[in-house]
């Protein structure tokens, strides 16, 4: 088994081949779910896989994803994403996906085993954050959350709104001269 000509110069000046020959994964987002940030405290999020269709991943690469009042369902140890919506692909034909089906989270056990477990705890439940391309692979990002509470919504409302102004006053004070 012959080496490249590289590895002789690579082992001397000690780099490890094995190392750079890896790219860097380029995560691309899909779909978001911004309003389960709004209504929920996020405690934990996970990456789980999803197992789609033909046409489910051809729609879903071209960005056709809402994830608007979606949630994670459990039954007979097994997660399911219920309520996200992917539209028919343009091109398919009638062997076109559902949009509106349950679709298998593909998770390893003991992660199913533990939501589901904080699930029963009150006011927990597992929501999808976002969809996304993690190289040729659809992932999903779902995360343990709890509801909040109408109070709760009005104070980071209201620590936004201070965050901004701040952050104004910072931008304005840079640009207006300094007067002594």
């Amino acid at each position: 088994m012959r080496s490249s000509p590289a590895a002789p110069a690579a082992a001397r000046a000690g780099i490890d081949l094995g190392v750079m020959a890896k790219p860097k994964v380029q995560d691309t987002s899909l779909a978001t779910n911004r309003r389960a940030r709004h209504d929920y405290h996020i405690l934990e999020s996970f990456e789980a896989g999803i197992r789609l269709s033909g046409t489910e991943v051809k729609a879903a690469r071209s960005g056709k994803v809402q994830l608007k009042d979606s949630f994670v369902e459990f039954r007979n140890g097994e997660a399911f994403l219920v309520g996200v919506h992917i539209s028919p692909y343009s091109h398919g034909n009638r062997e076109n996906h559902e949009p509106e089906r349950p679709r298998k989270l593909l998770l390893q056990k003991r992660q199913i085993e533990r939501l589901f477990g904080r699930t029963l705890l009150k006011g927990h439940t597992v929501v999808p954050l976002s969809v996304y391309l993690k190289g040729n692979w659809i992932k999903v990002e779902i995360a343990l959350a709890q509801g909040k509470k109408l109070f709760d919504k009005r104070e980071s409302e209201r620590r936004k709104e201070l965050d901004r102004e701040a952050a104004d006053a910072v931008k304005d004070g840079k640009r207006s001269p300094r007067f002594d």
